[in-house]
């Protein structure tokens, strides 16, 4: 994995290939294949280490917030792959996506507020952007699936 200091939000390798359980049989997904999570995953990394250095009178406020909205994302993720069925998955999914949503705000609210410079908030938000996008494209795969089973 490359450094989180020398890229803005690096993603570990991941393949395309999304296990998704043909009708009547249960196969579980595994959330390290999706592109998707490992994106999330590198992005809460990243939120932990930008974090680290906001104000410590911050750490149960928007320091709690963006370090556990970030952890959603990824972890809702995880948590849906875990459900045997792929209308669950994508209720998770959609879980993850309001969480993406969320952290987008934080990130604007912490710029606003001077915790975050504006290249730091620029490489942040487009990160969170890309994921919530990967997001709403896995929900329509999911969806035209379940449609198809």
């Amino acid at each position: 994995m490359a450094s989180l200091d020398v890229m803005c939000v690096t993603a570990f390798p991941a393949t395309d290939r999304i296990p998704f359980p043909k009708h009547g049989q249960l196969r579980m997904k595994d959330f390290r294949n999706l592109q998707v999570w490992n994106k999330a995953h590198a992005l809460t990394l990243k939120c932990y280490q930008m974090t680290s250095a906001f104000p410590k009178t911050e750490t149960y406020g928007i320091t709690s917030q963006i370090r556990r909205c970030a952890a959603s994302i990824a972890a809702n993720m995880a948590e849906g792959c875990g459900k045997r069925s792929n209308a669950e998955f994508q209720r998770f999914l959609g879980i993850a996506a309001g969480s993406a949503s969320e952290l987008e705000y934080r990130f604007l609210l912490a710029r606003d507020l001077g915790f975050l410079k504006d290249d730091q908030y620029k490489c942040l938000d487009l990160a969170v952007v890309e994921i919530k996008r990967m997001l709403a494209s896995l929900i329509l795969k999911v969806e035209r699936e379940r449609r198809a089973d």
